[in-house]
């Protein structure tokens, strides 16, 4: 499909209003459903936006979060038990109500690996830096935000993004984090797929805010070339670090909190 730049949130998803018994709501967590905070472990969704995403479950054939972190941890963040959550950019699915998310073997078998990495990586001279680490099970993440020196702090973990290539992983960059990976396909639009897939689902809308995100817009929009959707809206979080590459290839952009919660507003309401 295709949305007007001037269009509205209750316009552009129309599509999925019009239908919500054969909709998915597809949301982005860190700085989408929760503000980006210094700690990766403070994150949480405000309340309000919690309620609305509880009454869109209700009414919408599926709803899920799709995110960086393990997706046991983004079901903690979010604490809605009754939606779907993926992990580790693809790599987990945990299904409404599961107590343990399917693992892809093959990413499985790298997470001690991984960890091993992390743990010799992880030096006192980082920690003097402040810069943290995140153990998402498969995936290492190195954050700096909020460090004393920001430009010493990037500097050192380029050092620990250099030395994990040279050892075969994979390496991706966000918003203050390295993330060090398997050397396996893995991303966002991975996700996308598993979580449509076998739903009785027509249409769709991604929302997120980050440069990962973009592979879930691509993999919503393979899925509505293939003829496996029949409308998929793609929705860019705009905020002072949102990359110009995901706000291009939107059909929607929304202005940070507020304009996510007036999303899930438009997705509640009837004509």
């Amino acid at each position: 499909m295709s949305v007007s730049p001037a269009a509205t949130p209750a316009t552009a998803l129309e599509p999925l209003r019009a239908d919500p018994s054969r909709a998915a709501v597809l949301l982005d967590i860190d700085g989408t459903l929760a503000p980006i905070v210094q700690h990766a472990a403070d994150a949480h969704v405000p309340e309000a936006t919690r309620a609305l995403l509880i009454e869109i479950a209700r009414r919408y054939r599926l709803v899920g979060c799709i995110s960086g972190r393990r997706a046991s941890t983004a079901r903690q963040i979010v604490a809605i038990g009754t939606i779907a959550y993926i992990g580790n950019h693809g790599g987990e699915l945990l299904r409404p109500g599961a107590t343990r998310p399917e693992l892809d073997p093959e990413l499985a078998a790298w997470a001690p690996r991984v960890r091993a990495f992390a743990t010799a990586a992880y030096t006192p001279a980082l920690q003097r830096l402040r810069i943290r680490t995140e153990d998402k099970d498969t995936i290492a993440a190195f954050h700096w935000r909020g460090a004393p020196d920001d430009e010493a702090a990037h500097a050192a973990v380029q050092g620990i993004a250099d030395a994990a290539t040279a050892q075969g992983f994979a390496v991706h960059w966000g918003r203050k984090v390295l993330e060090v990976r398997p050397p396996v396909e893995l991303h966002k639009g991975l996700g996308v797929a598993a979580i449509l897939r076998d739903q009785a689902v027509s249409a769709a809308v991604y929302v997120g805010d980050d440069m990962t995100d973009l592979d879930a817009f691509r993999g919503l929009r393979e899925l509505a070339r293939k003829g496996e959707l029949e409308h998929a809206v793609c929705v860019a979080v705009e905020s002072d670090e949102a990359p110009v590459e995901l706000t291009s290839e939107a059909d929607l952009q929304i202005d940070g909190a507020a304009g996510v919660r007036g999303l899930l507003e438009a997705l509640l309401q009837r004509d």
